[in-house]
């Protein structure tokens, strides 16, 4: 048997197989289940129990015993609601609970139609995804309070670096609170905070709540979303960032960090993020709970400092809502930049996005900053290319006396075996020698491909001609065919396989993958053909001087 063909065809096949399950992952719809009840037009708003601390500050802060189970969570109409604008947001806040809503990304478009804008927060007929946010204790608002708006501007204005817009809850038992929203310009990041006024004559102490509702369909789907993460994420240092499917939320299996004295917890999806940020060393209680049929909170619970009598006492806490910018990200906490789903190669693909940005800072477009980084990372694996291209251009130089031992020992395959090592010896040729040089590439061209698939960059970005869109597919194939017809020349200048079934196999590869293809970003095309036509030249060039050599030789 042919040992360096064997382990070539494994590698094609491991190809091949992660290919194919990206694609079947594209080809099925994701599953919506029914809600409990139906959802209106008129846009309803999730009523679930408010969360609960397992360890109260003190007897003051302890909520209501009798706390509805997740089951009896009701969907009930949203009230007044309030249109605020920004630089970047079209936001919407609810007067129950002073909850957001809907939220506009002003400068990103929506996926099918480019006229509208991207829409990461709203409550609709298929949808549901909203912040919510309350205070636990005796007299305080919660996500099921209706709130006033207070007068002010409703619209971030050309001088102004900032928006604040005030809802003020029903003064109850000597407490005045009034939730606050603070739109910063330029910024993705939303401070939620309150203002409470202790009018008793005790001292107050309570928690806060942040959470994040959403149904569990992932977003957009379309082939942008191969194999990317849609759910509930936390990190701490203890933890580091965990991942939480919400299947296991379902099935009541969830493990994570539940308390600790860092970190944060974000929603996330392909391309995009929410996420509450606490900052300082509080200790901070986390919490991931399904509250009705495809439904789901996740969110934090935070102590509120003694409120004393009299006194009058503000919280908050930021959430960032927008793209996953790592540049941005990395600003946002530690570790936040970790929502970006690189996979199980992150370690190799940051450094990959790195360099990708920074070529983007010169060349100013994504496409060619793709083709410029794949020549990249082939001249630096120019020497273990160069050696596995020799190899394989050696064995093609004696694929014809392969053949004839194969034909004459045909009947004795222990004679026919020390006859080829004995060819290979006397040739200089190590069977496996063009297999490590392609498996030591393989998790770098593997990493690369996750960072051009989930870079939010790439969404919406041009290249050239008819590709207006990375992130998308070619609508003319172009890419793809010309993909497999560098697939095509690949196979001709390998060896040809002794085996009729290898063979007929590495003359299938070209034609399966540009199937496969014709539904992949166009980013990630441009990549694959970019790599194989330096693959190509670099290994006409060492094929043509081996066989010249051998000529000679001879």
């Amino acid at each position: 048997m042919d040992n360096q063909r064997l382990i070539l065809l494994l590698v094609f096949i491991f190809s091949l197989f992660m290919l194919w399950d990206g694609w079947q992952r594209q080809i099925q719809p994701a599953a919506v289940a029914t809600t409990a009840q139906s959802v209106q037009q008129t846009a309803p708003l999730v009523q679930g129990a408010a969360p609960t601390p397992s360890t109260p500050l003190s007897a003051a802060s302890t909520p209501p015993s009798s706390v509805p189970a997740p089951e009896q969570a009701t969907i009930s109409e949203v009230g007044t609601k309030t249109l605020v604008k920004t630089d970047l947001y079209l936001a919407e806040i609810s007067s129950v609970g002073g909850d957001l809503v809907r939220l506009e990304l002003t400068q990103h478009k929506a996926t099918e139609d480019k006229t509208k804008h991207f829409v990461l927060m709203e409550i609709s007929k298929d949808r549901t995804y909203v912040a919510q946010s309350g205070l636990i204790g005796e007299g305080l608002p919660n996500h099921k309070t209706e709130f006033r708006l207070a007068p002010g501007a409703r619209e971030l204005k050309p001088d102004s670096d900032k928006l604040e817009i005030r809802l003020e809850a029903p003064e109850a038992n000597g407490l005045k609170v009034a939730k606050i929203y603070t739109f910063h310009r330029g910024s993705y990041q939303i401070d939620v905070g309150y203002e409470i006024v202790n009018q008793r004559q005790t001292p107050l102490a309570a928690h806060a709540y942040y959470q994040l509702t959403r149904d569990g369909r992932v977003p957009e789907a379309s082939m942008t979303n191969i194999a990317t993460f849609t759910g509930p994420a936390i990190y701490t240092d203890e933890g580091k960032f965990q991942k939480v499917d919400f299947a296991d939320v379902d099935k009541g299996k969830a493990k994570f960090v539940q308390k600790a004295k860092d970190g944060w917890l974000a929603m996330v999806q392909h391309y995009f993020v929410a996420g509450w940020t606490p900052q300082g060393n509080d200790e901070r209680e986390f919490f991931i709970r399904k509250v009705a049929d495809n439904l789901f909170s996740a969110g934090i619970i935070m102590p509120v400092a003694m409120v004393a009598a009299g006194q009058t006492s503000r919280i908050g806490m930021p959430l960032y809502a927008g793209p996953q910018e790592q540049a941005k990200l990395e600003k946002v906490a530690p570790g936040f930049d970790l929502v970006v789903d690189y996979g199980w190669l992150t370690v190799i693909a940051s450094p990959i996005y790195w360099l990708l940005e920074l070529i983007h800072r010169f060349v100013g477009n994504w496409g060619w900053s793709i083709i410029l980084l794949t020549v990249l990372i082939k001249a630096l694996f120019f020497p273990l290319s160069a050696a596995s291209y020799r190899s394989m251009a050696k064995m093609k130089v004696v694929t014809p006396k392969l053949m004839k031992i194969k034909e004459q020992f045909a009947s004795d395959r222990n004679r026919m075996n020390q006859e080829m090592m004995e060819l290979y010896r006397k040739e200089k040729i190590n069977p496996l020698g063009g297999c490590l040089p392609i498996m030591v590439q393989i998790p770098v061209f593997i990493a690369l491909y996750w960072v051009l698939l989930g870079s939010v960059e790439m969404r919406h970005a041009p290249w050239m001609l008819w590709i207006q869109d990375l992130s998308a597919m070619d609508p003319y194939y172009v890419l793809p065919i010309i993909m497999g017809v560098s697939m095509v020349i690949q196979t001709k200048l390998n060896p040809t396989p002794p085996d009729p079934i290898q063979a007929k196999v590495m003359m299938a590869m070209p034609i399966v993958f540009t199937f496969m293809f014709l539904w992949f970003p166009s980013g990630l095309v441009l990549y694959w053909i970019t790599n194989n036509v330096l693959s190509i030249a670099q290994q006409w060039q060492i094929t043509r001087l081996i066989e010249g050599g051998k000529q000679k030789a001879s």
